[in-house]
């Protein structure tokens, strides 16, 4: 039969364990026994696997009366008891266990276990036992007046009864005095009965015969003090007042509390406060913490009892929640939450941790949190959330930073004018900044511009570029571009200015009829060339005959004409381009033209060593740019251009030095555009359209590859120009996702850039919801992730409930981050099933995971539930954490070696010299502390060389390390 059932005003049972020798001890305490008490017991200990027992056998006899005497004489002191002088009938007395003497049980113990052993007994005033003690061990001379004395001490418990009782040597010896008492005799015997003793009784007693004197302590021992009203489990919240209570047989007794066996003290500082009144006594804590859940314990000298205390956190609510914010770029960020309880918390952006710094500052106050950014900058868009501690619940909130879009028109001037040449190419680069990126247009007027024609507008997502391919003088005026977001917009007008050679002046007027002689001299030939005209004046020619006799009649006018002359030489004449096989040249017009205008240039060209120009255009071009075709790959060419015009060819326009036929290699770079630098992100069912313009010369070649293979062409679409590329996927799909290798290659050189796209789609459900805990109003929930996450991080859960009798589902908590829950304020005595749904960027999972079980919220008393802890092994095989090192002594000082290992039990450490274990050898010292373990050689010498090991072994293996000790002499010098 198990006794534990048993236990109670008659049978106790005790344990104790020593800390410091690590023993336990188990006692069995028989209040009363009786007869029926008889017979075998036996103790049966376990640990793991582990089993022992021991057994005993019990045996109940009558109980023998105890000796007794007097104290020291007042009044209330007992009942006194003369029946010992009438004259008895001998019984035979029978033998009995004898009782526990507390007094040789002090003289035989331990100083340190005095205070032990008085609580265990009942013995209130321990600095007067150990004044007794001290008395009772002097020695004690043999007295002449007593033949028998009374017994160093006896002990009665309160309310019992003690006999004193001495024997005079001589019974005519007269001037007997007990103090407090005096007797007649009977014989040679002389005896005292206390009744009802009580603690006055607690005395030292002395008796007189003659002049000799005989004492005895008396102590009187309260009887065990029980625990008539035990502890009670308590739950309670965070904060709350805490009185655990119980009630002992006696007032005042003296009770001891403990927390987990650790024994709790009523110090001043303390956060527990025992008061006691009268036999109730109760253990105080003001303001109860979650560390203060535990089992209370109390005990006294005759019982104990113990109960559960369980401190939960009060059920949190949000007074305050986070708002979503959108803020311009370095204006101030500031989140405000307000919940129910004064709790620390932490912040958290994206899901990672978010620490106070010189830009981020934290505030708490109360059950006030802050979050501040004086400046917000990009990065600090996302999703922020505040998690309090120790509960299972967030505040999210999303923060996003736009900038206002602006045109970084600096590179213009003042009056923002561009200036180009009719027939030229414009490309307009402007610079814009913004977030999130603008929207840029371009307009002339009421016509906005497009991404394709002749004038176009080219965007980036760091500038827009205004094309014009050939410049015509209509295209001069006002472009307006236009930027705009959800942040604002910004408007510039930028003026473009196309200049051209001017019109051929008009017809001009006949402004004089004065003629003038051209010859002083006579003509004898029917021609002339006039000198010294005016190139572009009209002019009119007549002719006079002559003879002896005299002039003639001038001739009719000829007809108008106006002198002209040839222009002069182009200018600028530089090469545009190279290839294998041909040169292309440009150059400007020239400076001066004329009257006669410009009919267009000739370019020419000789080999360097000839003499011998070559026309390359037989035909006259009116442009300033000619590709020179047909030429052998590394020659070299000397090239000329002429203008032409009606009065001829002007004079040529040389390049300063020979032209090599061989394309320039320009080395190829990749302009990623700042989007695609990051992760490229697209839904499922989206088109990707991506332009990635790049630079080289001669064309480059471009290679795509996937995830390093190549790429499929039927499912993604590549088109490749000389100055870009484009990735086009007209419907992308969960397997378009990856890390996409561009690779330009320019003969030997090339570029590399990688562009991560991912295409996500919405999550899927949760695995295996289940319910881990119901208690009050309260179910705790855990789930798994989803194995598909839609290739997007997960950013929450939602969670709904339902009742069994409806299964109408409602919404308890949305974007929740973990994977455990718990879900509070549930109607008692309705019975639950719960879903979880995932969601990433794309929204919720199609599909639901519902627990398979219901929670039932029970009308019944909580129940707590007791956590379940494992008992931790310490055991470890021996490790060196620090091996030796390899050292070298100087022959006649003392060396060290030095090493540290840990293994539990303690490892024993042997050192070892060649393999050969030192032993009892003066010359080495060994030393073991905490762990390191050191060798000391005392003035080693040569011989003391070699390799030395450090071992260490426990019961569950063995470790070594070693290392070598060289050992050299000092050089001696000699006169």
């Amino acid at each position: 039969m198990d006794l534990a059932s048993k236990a109670g005003k008659h049978l106790q049972l005790k344990e104790s364990f020593e800390r410091h020798t690590k023993i336990h001890t188990f006692e069995m305490h028989i209040i009363q026994a009786k007869e029926n008490y008889a017979g075998n017991y036996r103790c049966e200990v376990s640990y793991k696997d582990k089993f022992d027992s021991c057994s005993f056998d019990l045996e109940v006899t009558g109980k023998i009366p105890l000796a007794s005497v007097n104290g020291d004489g007042q009044d209330d002191a007992g009942e006194l008891d003369f029946s010992g002088l009438l004259k008895r009938r001998e019984v035979k007395q029978q033998e009995e266990e004898p009782e526990v003497d507390v007094w040789e049980l002090l003289k035989n113990a331990n100083p340190s276990e005095y205070e032990k052993i008085a609580f265990q007994y009942g013995i209130t005033d321990l600095r007067g036992m150990l004044k007794r003690l001290k008395r009772m061990r002097r020695e004690v001379k043999k007295s002449a007046a007593f033949a028998k004395g009374l017994d160093p001490a006896y002990q009665v418990d309160k309310g019992g009864k003690v006999r004193f009782m001495v024997e005079l040597a001589d019974p005519t010896l007269s001037g007997f005095i007990v103090y407090k008492y005096i007797f007649e005799h009977k014989g040679n015997q002389r005896i005292l009965f206390i009744n009802n003793c009580t603690m006055t009784d607690d005395a030292r007693y002395y008796v007189t015969a003659g002049d000799e004197k005989c004492s005895t302590e008396l102590f009187v021992r309260d009887p065990p003090i029980l625990v008539t009203k035990g502890l009670e489990d308590t739950n309670t919240y965070v904060g709350e007042r805490v009185e655990l209570s119980c009630e002992v047989s006696e007032d005042d007794a003296n009770v001891k509390w403990f927390k987990n066996g650790v024994e709790l003290t009523n110090e001043p500082k303390s956060r527990y406060r025992i008061k006691v009144e009268g036999k109730k006594h109760t253990l105080i804590i003001e303001e109860a913490a979650k560390n203060d859940s535990a089992t209370y314990s109390v005990m006294t000298t005759g019982g104990q009892s113990e109960a559960k205390l369980s401190v939960d956190l009060r059920p949190l609510k949000i007074s305050l929640a986070l708002e979503d914010q959108t803020v311009r770029l370095g204006q101030e960020i500031h989140l405000k939450c307000e919940i129910s309880e004064n709790v620390e918390g932490k912040w958290y952006k994206n899901g990672q941790l978010v620490e106070a710094s010189d830009r981020v500052k934290l505030y708490h106050k109360g059950r006030i949190h802050r979050f501040i950014i004086a400046s917000a900058a990009v990065d600090d868009e996302g999703e922020y959330m505040f998690v309090p501690d120790a509960y299972n619940i967030n505040i999210p909130c999303k923060v996003h930073v736009v900038d206002p879009p602006k045109l970084h028109l600096d590179g213009l001037g003042e009056d923002n004018t561009v200036t180009v040449v009719a027939g030229s190419k414009l490309r307009l680069e402007i610079p814009i900044t913004g977030e999130p990126t603008p929207k840029v247009m371009w307009s002339k007027g009421d016509k906005w511009l497009t991404d394709s024609g002749r004038i176009r507008a080219e965007t980036y997502p760091d500038s827009s570029c205004l094309v014009i391919d050939t410049a015509e003088r209509e295209d001069s005026g006002p472009f307006r571009i236009t930027l705009k977001n959800e942040a604002g917009e910004d408007t510039a007008l930028i003026n473009i200015k196309v200049v051209d050679v001017p019109d051929p002046p008009q017809a001009p007027n006949k402004q004089s009829s004065r003629w003038m002689r051209l010859n002083f001299e006579l003509c004898k030939e029917t021609t002339f060339e006039p000198k010294k005209m005016i190139e572009g004046v009209a002019y009119e020619v007549r002719v006079f005959a002559v003879n002896a006799i005299g002039i003639s009649k001038p001739s009719m006018p000829s007809k108008s004409f106006v002198p002209l002359a040839v222009t002069s030489p182009p200018t600028l004449l530089a090469v545009d381009g190279v290839t294998d096989t041909s040169v292309t040249m440009k150059w400007r017009p020239p400076d001066h033209i004329g009257a006669a205008g410009l009919d267009g240039y000739v370019v020419e060209y000789c080999f360097e060593g000839t003499d011998e120009w070559i026309v390359a255009n037989p035909e006259l071009t009116d442009k300033t740019k000619f590709t020179i075709n047909g030429l052998p790959t590394g020659s070299k060419i000397l090239v000329r251009v002429k203008a032409v015009n009606a009065a001829g060819e002007s004079e040529p326009r040389y390049h300063p030095q020979p032209i090599l036929v061989k394309e320039v290699v320009e080395p190829p770079k990749i302009r990623l555009p700042r989007h695609l630098k990051q992760t490229y992100t697209r839904r499922v069912g989206e088109t990707v359209n991506l332009v990635i313009p790049f630079q080289g010369r001669p064309r480059a070649k471009v290679s795509w590859q996937k995830n390093g293979s190549p790429i499929d062409k039927n499912q993604i679409n590549i088109r490749n120009t000389e100055n870009d590329t484009i990735i086009f996927i007209r419907k992308a799909e969960r397997s378009h996702s990856g890390e996409y290798d561009m690779k330009v290659e320019v003969e030997n050189l090339e570029d590399k850039a990688t562009i991560d796209i991912q295409i996500v789609d919405r999550p899927g459900p949760p695995e295996i919801v289940t319910i881990e805990d119901v208690w009050g109003e309260n179910v705790n929930l855990s789930w798994k992730p989803p194995k598909d996450d839609g290739n997007a991080a997960i950013t929450g859960y939602t969670i709904q409930k339902a009742d069994k009798k409806s299964m109408e589902w409602f919404t308890v908590i949305e974007h929740y981050h973990r994977t455990s829950a718990t879900i509070n304020e549930l109607v008692i005595g309705n019975e639950y099933y719960f879903r979880i749904f995932a969601e990433n960027m794309c929204g919720l999972s199609e599909d639901a995971t519902m627990t398979k079980e219901s929670a039932l919220i029970a009308k019944d008393g909580k129940v707590y539930k007791y956590p379940v802890y494992d008992d931790f092994d310490f055991s470890e095989r021996p490790l060196f954490t620090q091996p030796l090192i390899n050292t070298y002594a100087v022959a006649g000082y003392n060396a060290t070696l030095n090493c540290s290992v840990r293994g539990n039990p303690k490892p024993k450490i042997t050192w070892l010299k060649n393999k050969v274990i030192i032993m009892n050898d003066p010359r080495y010292r060994m030393f073991s502390n905490q762990g390191v373990c050191t060798l000391e050689i005392r003035k080693p010498s040569p011989y003391d060389g070699g390799t030395y090991t450090c071992r260490a072994v426990n019961e569950l293996g063995e470790a070594e390390v070693d290392c070598k000790l060289e050992v050299k002499v000092q050089n001696k010098l000699h006169w």
